[in-house]
């Protein structure tokens, strides 16, 4: 993912909240949300290149996402792909603490990257570029290709618009938040930080919303889990920039609320 706002037991009905994009070369194989044949209680997209997945929650309520920490100075092609830690959280049974102590050890195997691992009752945050480790407290939260709350201008104005969302009737709450995923708007140029890619890349990637010929935001995602334990995902994917997109909403029940 390169943008994900997430309200974590801040709602009066919905414990957690998360609006975000994946943002790809269209080329890079892709697989949709949907139910893992080898891994049946894992909702997820799939990066078909390496197998891994860059956001999604399981049928128990385990929840990983995962964004690229942004400098082209340090990029290694031989290093692992991230998606990887995403998957293996989704599909094992290791705590936050104990997953995060294993990413820990071998997190020079990787490019700079966010990390978020839990479920409803404990969520943590990690990046390697740090090396430093939370445990999340209740509130809203910003994330995009820098560290957790960085205020990029994107990812600050995209999560006031999130919380005015939030705020609204529920049943609105989705479409709310895909328009604001959908916001093509970029940054004005004084705005724009400097990771490495020149100006007219800093651009192009400071709207929420990514479009470029080779480019972009490959999904938009809104996922609502509710105190009884209810999630819904909604999913529009897009293969090109000029894509209308399809969408797709999955819902269930997380084990144990029945």
């Amino acid at each position: 993912m390169c943008l994900i706002l997430f309200s974590y037991n801040s709602h009066p009905h919905f414990p957690f909240i998360l609006a975000a994009n994946r943002d790809e070369f269209y080329e890079r194989p892709t697989a949709g949300v949907r139910f893992w044949e080898d891994h049946p209680d894992v909702l997820a997209g799939r990066d078909l290149k390496y197998e891994g997945s860059w956001m999604g929650i399981t049928k128990s309520g385990r929840f990983a996402a995962l964004t690229n920490y942004r400098n082209g100075d340090q990029l290694r092609q031989t290093a692992l792909s991230r998606g990887l830690l995403v998957r293996e959280f989704l599909t094992g049974r290791a705590t936050p603490e104990e997953f995060l102590k294993c990413a820990r050890r071998d997190k020079d195997q990787y490019n700079g990257f966010n990390l978020l691992v839990g479920d409803l009752s404990n969520l943590m945050y990690y990046s390697n570029v740090t090396d430093k480790s939370r445990v999340l407290k209740p509130g809203v939260y910003g994330l995009s290709n820098h560290l957790l709350d960085t205020p990029w201008p994107k990812v600050e104005r995209s999560r006031e618009k999130f919380m005015e969302a939030v705020r609204g009737p529920e049943e609105s709450i989705t479409d709310l938040l895909l328009k604001i995923l959908f916001d093509r708007t970029p940054s004005e140029d004084g705005e724009l930080p400097d990771t490495g890619f020149g100006k007219e890349w800093e651009k192009i990637l400071s709207s929420p919303f990514i479009t470029s010929p080779t480019y972009g935001t490959r999904s938009s995602t809104v996922l609502l889990v509710g105190k009884d334990g209810h999630v819904s995902l909604t999913e529009w994917s897009f293969t090109g920039p000029d894509n209308p997109g399809s969408s797709v909403n999955y819902e269930f029940r997380i084990a144990g609320y029945e």
